[in-house]
C-alpha cells in the first residue's frame, strides 16, 4: 500500500507496506503514527498523507477552536472540543477535521473514543470545521457529502483566502465562511463574508463577524 501524497520517512514506509489493500479504519487507527510531522486521513481504503497545518491555516484553525471553546464555557454548553479526532465516515474512510465540537454525553456510546479518539456516530458531533487549503474540492464536495450523509447538524467551511471554486464562493472570489445546516437530511448552505455576522444553531448566542475568524477583523 502506498501513501497518496508527500514522501514519508523510511520508518513510515516500513509500517505502511505490510497493510492489506484496502485498509480498514480500524487498521488505519492501529497504524497511525503517534509522533509525525504529518496528518493522515483514510479515503476508500487508501491512506492520504497531509502536512500538519502551518502559518495562517494553523492560526485560523487555532483561533476558531479557542473562540468556540470560550463560548462553550461562557454558555455552559454540554460540548467539548478535542485536540485531535478522527471521524469514521465508513469502514474504509476516516477524516481528521481542523476543529470538531462533540456532544460530551454521547461519547459514552462511542466504542472507539477511549482507544483512538475516533467518532463513528454522526449524532455525537455537533459541528465540524474545515479550513480550506489548495485541495479545496475535498472540503466543498467530498467532505460536505460525507458529513451530510452522517447527519452532522452543522458544517463550516472556513475559506480565509478565497481559494474555493466560483461555484462555491461566488465571484469575485473573497474570504468566505460557508455554513451548512442540516435540514430534513440535507445541507442548506449560507455564505458569510467578512463584514457579516455568523448565525449558528449550535451556538445561538455567538456574536461576531466572520472576519474575526479570517483574522481580518479585530473588533468582532
Amino acid at each position: 500500500m502506498t501513501v497518496a501524497t508527500g514522501k514519508p520517512a523510511k520508518s513510515e514506509i516500513q509500517r505502511i507496506s505490510p497493510l492489506p489493500k484496502p485498509v480498514s479504519v480500524e487498521q488505519f487507527l492501529d497504524w497511525y503514527p503517534e509522533d509525525s510531522e504529518y496528518r493522515y486521513e483514510l479515503r476508500r481504503g487508501v491512506i492520504i498523507q497531509m502536512p500538519k497545518p502551518r502559518g495562517k491555516h494553523s492560526e485560523v484553525a487555532g483561533f476558531s477552536h479557542d473562540e468556540l471553546a470560550f463560548e462553550i464555557r461562557r454558555e455552559d454548553l454540554p460540548y467539548l472540543i478535542p485536540r485531535e479526532c478522527i471521524v469514521k465516515v465508513s469502514d474504509d474512510t476516516g477524516f481528521e477535521p481542523d476543529v470538531i465540537v462533540l456532544d460530551r454525553a454521547a461519547l459514552k456510546s462511542e466504542p472507539l473514543w477511549d482507544k483512538a479518539s475516533t467518532i463513528e456516530n454522526g449524532a455525537s458531533i455537533k459541528l465540524v470545521i474545515e479550513v480550506v487549503s489548495t485541495n479545496w474540492q475535498d472540503d466543498y464536495e467530498v467532505k460536505l457529502a460525507a458529513y451530510e450523509a452522517m447527519g452532522i447538524p452543522e458544517y463550516w467551511i472556513l475559506d480565509y483566502a478565497g481559494l474555493g471554486g466560483v461555484r462555491h464562493i461566488g465571484k469575485p472570489k473573497q474570504p468566505t465562511l460557508t455554513i451548512c445546516r442540516l435540514v430534513e437530511g440535507e445541507y442548506e448552505v449560507t455564505r458569510v463574508r467578512a463584514e457579516e455576522r455568523i448565525v449558528s444553531e449550535i451556538f445561538p448566542k455567538l456574536d461576531f463577524r466572520a472576519g474575526l475568524l479570517f483574522k481580518q477583523d479585530q473588533q468582532g
